[in-house]
């Protein structure tokens, strides 16, 4: 029934229609007007800042994959052959060597593609901007990310889908051992993408806090000023940091989630005894939601369309629309007539079709391939795993919503602290960060016992495997949409750069309402995706979590497997409690990276305009130059240890504890502290990565809520107060919190990858 050179066809006929999709996205965007010369004077430099830096860091990230690699290869290359394996240990080592090179070049890819249209399209929205085509702006700020996701999703189902086809059919492994193979892309997806993210988050975020300490606060000159030395660094960080990152980061995630679903799928195929057309269904099933999750992302980008109605934007009024408002709480202003519907409506009415696309093809696609004649209603109940994640993704981004936007009352209550100084704006907003982690933990708390309890009751042979299956099926469905959320995502930072090209290149007033206007719905965008990326990373650790369970059971010996993480012993309990400690130390490291340029940029700021005296009046130019070379530089060299903290530390755990399980006789005690290790440094790091993202979201909005004209506006106390709140949360939310989103897989991609080696000898088969 099932034939799986047919599925591996229309995968891969898929992948080139999606890929072809991506280039009339980017066609698109290249069709509208590049702008003046006065917007390249100022586009040019981001482009050459952005692809600069980016050269430099993956020149560096490339020499650091190749020694891993190295050790990858000599390592695995150890490993005792077992019983049944469909390869031998040489050959597992360099085709697990090529997966891990391939993950971390499709990631950096990823990534590439993702800043690329992003450095092309900025100037793009400002010209349409200029020429008051709102409608036109808006298309070319969604579009420019939407080419961005659908590259790089396709990127990852094609990467999957050919070691797949090389598996099976040139190496002839059977398809249920295949996913075991795959960890190595998973892990240099997820290795690449770390350092992406932690070094284009620093930059980012210290260009950023030293453009505004000095120019908002000491300075009071406008954010995008032309007279700021550190302005262009930050325009080029918003693409090296939330483009190149972010889109490194969602592949990893993706690959992840498909690699650890397709292991949970073979195994409960295996354990069920299922023919051979139901184990390539059940085992290819992860691919092919990815494929639909495109599909129903092609919809949603389809519909988003802008509708003619009355001017609108968004106060504090109402979280869409305010027929009757400005930009700044009041009345219109010069340009603001333009009629048309406010963009986070337009985005989440494509959401909306995508979502519910996903939804119908999450049950066609559970009757069609896990529809078992052992239990005929087990695909009812599959879908109804498919469903729950689904609505999931949707609950992430509401509450994430709601303690981030200055609509609601969270941000409001920073926004008034700040009357009172930066202390108590600080205060407050540490208190929402850790108040919105309440409801996402008992959100994801309750739906993945759900998802579990409706796996179990499918009615298949094996219950327990049945039932995390349902959890890796609710996962797939939180990630079906991801192409459309990453869209969403990309839209901020090519808006910011077209404010900012908008305001140094001197275009009118009229340009500069329609920039405002989808910068303010690009940073609720951004807060919105960041907050269903938790959730997806830890869906997904959790798959990861229990793939590795599987893969050192099928390294015992028969009848035996690996079910139980004892943590009441010392050895676990440290191993966890080492885990926790990674997060923070890890966070630590990320955070004084972002402080340490920042000072270094605020020193350059500070010296310019001393030395510089026409520098603000306007009669001489900033050496913007000086700012990127010093950022770059630092980024550089601040993102290595963090990253390699994350890389090794699950590694020297199960090494060093396997050292003591051979001296006390118990040969599993390596990989049962790894698994302490990942099992409790993944649960620290869902929990800091939301209070982070949200606390470093509210935290902006209040600041733009006080910037509307409320509690004195733009140059008063409390103004000055909201940008000491904005400047804290700046590296939690785009450089810290983040990272974390890559750190669970690392760490559980990187003991899948390992784990063999922390398995002692005498329980080995």
């Amino acid at each position: 029934m099932f034939l799986l050179a047919t599925i591996l066809i229309i995968l891969f006929l898929l992948s080139a229609t999606f890929l072809g999709f991506a280039i009339i996205l980017a066609r698109d965007v290249y069709s509208h007007p590049d702008g003046t010369a006065e917007m390249k004077k100022i586009s040019d430099p981001i482009k050459e800042g952005a692809q600069g830096f980016f050269r430099t860091q993956y020149t560096t990230i490339t020499m650091l994959a190749l020694c891993l690699a190295a050790i990858i290869l000599v390592s695995l290359s150890l490993r005792h052959a077992e019983a049944g394996a469909a390869l031998s240990p040489s050959t597992y080592a360099m085709f697990a060597t090529a997966a891990f090179l391939t993950g971390g070049f499709m990631s950096g890819l990823s990534g590439l593609v993702a800043m690329a249209l992003s450095i092309r399209a900025n100037v793009r929205v400002c010209a349409e901007a200029a020429n008051r085509n709102y409608p036109g702006a808006l298309m070319v700020t969604f579009r420019g990310g939407a080419f961005a996701a659908f590259l790089i999703v396709t990127l990852c189902l094609f990467g999957l889908v050919s070691l797949v086809a090389i598996l099976t059919g040139l190496m002839h492994v059977p398809i249920v051992q295949v996913p075991l193979l795959l960890v190595g892309y998973g892990f240099g997806g997820s290795f690449v993408a770390l350092f992406a993210q932690l070094g284009g988050g620093i930059y980012t975020k210290a260009a950023d806090v030293g453009a505004d300490i000095v120019g908002k606060i000491e300075a009071n000159i406008p954010e995008d000023d032309p007279r700021n030395p550190a302005v262009i660094a930050d325009l080029v960080g918003d693409n090296v940091g939330d483009c190149a990152g972010r889109g490194a980061d969602l592949f990893e995630s993706i690959a992840a989630e498909d690699i650890g679903s397709m292991i949970l799928a073979a195994t409960l195929a295996r354990s069920c005894g299922l023919d051979k057309a139901h184990q390539t269904a059940f085992t290819m099933f992860p691919l092919c939601v990815h494929a639909l999750g495109l599909f129903a992302s092609a919809l949603g980008v389809l519909a988003v369309r802008v509708k003619s109605v009355r001017p609108t934007t968004r106060t504090e009024k109402t979280p869409l629309i305010a027929p009757e408002a400005g930009p700044s709480g009041g009345g219109d202003t010069d340009g603001d007539d333009i009629g048309s519907e406010d963009p986070l409506h337009v985005m989440k009415r494509g959401y909306g079709v995508a979502a519910v696309v996903s939804l119908l093809g999450m049950w066609l696609l559970c009757y069609v391939m896990l529809h078992v004649p052992e239990a005929p209603r087990a695909w009812i109940y599959f879908a109804l795993c498919g469903s729950l994640g689904i609505g999931t993704s949707w609950v992430f981004i509401v509450v994430t919503e709601f303690y981030t936007d200055y609509y609601y009352g969270p941000v409001l209550r920073i926004a008034q602290a700040s009357e009172t100084g930066g202390g108590t704006n600080v205060i407050a907003g540490l208190a929402v960060g850790m108040q919105s982690t309440a409801i996402p933990v008992l959100t994801l708390s309750t739906v993945l016992l759900a998802v579990y309890w409706l796996g179990r009751a499918a009615g298949l042979s094996d219950h327990l495997a049945a039932g995390i299956f349902g959890t890796a099926v609710a996962t797939l469905g939180m990630l079906s949409v991801s192409a459309f959320i990453l869209a969403m995502d990309t839209f901020g930072p090519i808006a910011d750069n077209a404010g900012g090209i908008a305001e140094m290149s001197g275009q009118p007033a009229a340009a500069r309402v329609i920039t405002d206007r989808l910068d303010a719905v690009g940073n609720t965008t951004k807060a919105l995706t960041k907050g269903y990326a938790v959730g997806s990373a830890a869906t997904a650790a959790f798959l990861l979590f229990r793939a590795y369970m599987d893969e050192i059971s099928a390294l015992l010996p028969a009848g035996t497997k690996f079910k139980v993480v004892d943590i009441s012993s010392p050895e676990v309990f440290v191993a966890g409690l080492l885990g926790a400690g990674l997060v923070f130390l890890f966070s630590s490291l990320a955070i004084r990276a972002v402080g340490t340029a920042a000072e270094q940029v605020v020193s350059e700021v500070r010296r310019q305009f001393r030395e510089i005296p026409g520098i603000l009046a306007g009669t001489a130019a900033p050496e913007y130059g000086r700012c990127v070379a010093l950022v770059s530089r630092a980024a550089l060299r601040e993102m290595v240890a963090p990253g390699l903290l994350a890389l090794l530390t699950p590694i020297v755990v199960g090494v060093v504890f396997r050292g003591v399980g051979a001296v006390s006789g118990r040969p599993l005690l390596g990989v049962q502290a790894a698994a302490g290790t990942l099992m409790v440094g993944t649960v620290t790091a869902i929990v800091t990565a939301l209070f982070m993202n949200n606390a470093g979201g509210a935290w902006d909005n209040a600041k733009k809520y006080v910037e509307l004209g409320h509690y004195g506006g733009k140059g008063s106390d409390a103004h000055r107060a909201a940008v000491v709140g904005d400047t804290v949360g700046d590296p939690c939310k785009d450089t810290a919190g983040p990272s974390l989103h890559v750190l669970m897989k690392l760490l559980a991609n990187v003991t899948l990858v390992f784990g063999p080696l922390f398995l002692g000898k005498v329980a080995r088969a």
